[in-house]
């Protein structure tokens, strides 16, 4: 399935969920649904944005780029291939009248659905959003590609540490190897030995990491978002510091057996509750989200009891369990025959096999 197959593709399901709701056109302003709907392009420029300086619009007979006179030439060399499928309409920058008033004439001012609707649109179905969580074997080969670079970005930077690094330096080192691979640092998070066992969401500081430190990534690229955690320790890695690594990888390592298709997110959630409290720990799993399914959002679905969405071949995951001192975190992909594919794996990364997957260890340097 090439880039027009599978734009294809996605435009008859856009227009199912229009013949479903009968509603007159889909509009899809986020940088995550803009991604999927072009199949990698990208509409952003402030990464902190949710929404980006382009939308998608689509109806029974037409599909639609909708931009502005600053962004419309880059996008048509860059993001959007001129055989997608999908026209053009510019308007001025200083005038967005002209795109309400373009939008309410192409749908004869009809029900609109949106991914992040006014108050004059609805929400978009269900079905779509299920469709948008399974990947097509494009986006399987992009997810891939962006948990190859992302991994060796990762490798390269613990590789390279100091002890006497900041967090700042830290993250910052892991955003410059991410956007030398072309990829978006959505999120890099640093702690050192002081911050480390505090935290489950170590914010990057001025404080040195000393003895060992945490790197998370969620690196965004064709919009595709990969997770990754690693850990590096510069001498002194103590007995204890083994068995912290080994018990959350042992914790992990149940979710991962529970990730079948078919499963339901609770199911999975409720396993992992189980292995806290076997492994000495019941209060961990509500001390921070234990992750979901992931793709155009660094998670799609956050597994809790109440979440009984099944999980269905094709669906990306990202399991993050954590206890004080150590998480483990990696980005898979669920197959038809129940098998996991992990996307971020780098096999330079130490490593140790644990219940027949390879799992990463802290780097000792």
């Amino acid at each position: 399935m090439n880039v027009s197959e599978e734009i294809a593709r996605k435009l008859e399901l856009m227009r199912d969920a229009l013949h479903e709701t009968g509603a007159a056109g889909i509009r899809l302003r986020g940088t995550d649904w803009f991604a999927w709907a072009t199949a990698g392009g990208s509409n952003t420029v402030l990464l902190a944005a949710e929404t980006g300086v382009a939308e998608v619009l689509v109806t029974d007979e037409a599909a639609w780029i909708l931009t502005d006179e600053i962004e419309a030439q880059r996008l048509k060399d860059e993001q959007v291939p001129a055989d997608a499928g999908y026209q053009c309409h510019v308007s001025p920058w200083a005038q967005s009248r002209d795109r309400e008033a373009f939008v309410r004439e192409t749908t004869s001012n009809g029900k609109v659905l949106s991914d992040r609707p006014t108050q004059a649109e609805a929400a978009l179905p269900r079905s779509l959003l299920h469709h948008r969580r399974i990947m097509l074997p494009g986006e399987l080969e992009r997810y891939r590609q962006v948990g190859r670079l992302a991994s060796e970005a990762m490798t390269e930077v613990l590789t390279q540490a100091q002890p006497t690094w900041t967090e700042y330096q830290l993250a910052g080192a892991g955003a410059e190897a991410l956007w030398a691979r072309g990829l978006h640092p959505a999120l890099t998070l640093a702690a050192g030995d002081q911050r480390l066992p505090l935290y489950r969401h170590p914010l990057p500081s001025g404080e040195t990491i000393g003895r060992q430190a945490m790197l998370v990534f969620c690196a965004r690229g064709s919009g595709l978002i990969v997770s990754l955690t690693r850990f590096v320790c510069f001498g002194g890695f103590t007995a204890e510091d083994k068995q912290l690594h080994r018990t959350i990888a042992e914790i992990e390592a149940v979710a991962l057996k529970h990730s079948q298709v078919e499963a339901p997110l609770n199911e999975v959630y409720n396993a992992l509750a189980t292995a806290y409290e076997q492994q000495g720990y019941p209060h961990a799993i509500q001390e921070h989200h234990q992750g979901g399914t992931a793709g155009y959002g660094a998670r799609e679905i956050v597994a809790t009891p109440e979440t009984s969405d099944r999980l269905a071949a094709n669906m990306i995951l990202a399991w993050n369990p954590s206890i004080p001192g150590a998480k483990i975190e990696d980005t898979f992909v669920l197959n038809a025959d129940h098998s996991l594919e992990n996307l971020s794996f780098d096999t330079h990364f130490p490593h140790v096999e644990i219940e027949g997957w390879l799992r990463p260890v802290p780097l000792e340097r």
